[in-house]
């Protein structure tokens, strides 16, 4: 057949990563510790002991948390250390900031497990486009970690892709 239209891209050696992929489920939640505290400011231990002791931990369940006091107030490490040792059984994962910043750990601890056999010696296409909330820096994470081993990476589509990088 002439005519036969042919698959070039699905043909080629060019592997596509679309980080939207390893999007892990789970609600994400910011847990704002203000109004554990004496007049939303002030960080009484004895009464803020009371507050994790009958707070209800398992709406957590299999959840991402972001720890963070939306008021002024300076808090100690050990108060979202001792948070934490709450939230451990319940949670996916525990950081202190806001959602971007819990997004990014989560993508950080991906990155960091990617496996990079696949991507040894081959043109390489990340996706851009995205519906999920990828942080741009697992973006460059991914990169960091690609490079070193990649043929050329791309940014984009397999039909209009920006050239990052070649050996």
């Amino acid at each position: 057949m002439p005519d036969e239209i042919i698959n070039r891209v699905a043909k080629s050696k060019l592997q596509t990563i679309d980080l939207e992929e390893f999007y892990p489920q789970g609600k994400r939640t910011i847990l704002d510790i203000k109004n554990w505290l004496f007049e939303e400011f002030i960080l009484k231990e004895i009464a803020f002991r009371e507050h994790l002791k009958n707070h209800d931990w398992t709406q957590y369940e299999n959840s991402f948390v972001a720890l963070t006091c939306s008021s002024d107030a300076i808090i100690p490490s050990w108060a979202y250390m001792l948070i934490t040792t709450y939230l451990t059984p319940f949670a996916k994962k525990i950081v202190v900031g806001n959602l971007k910043d819990l997004e990014t750990s989560i993508f950080y601890d991906i990155i960091q497990s990617f496996p990079l056999e696949t991507y040894t010696n081959k043109p390489v296409i990340i996706k851009g486009c995205s519906s999920k909330p990828i942080p741009e820096t697992a973006y460059i994470q991914l990169i960091e970690k690609l490079q070193p081993v990649a043929k050329s990476i791309m940014f984009g589509e397999a039909c209009s892709t920006v050239p990052l990088f070649k050996k």
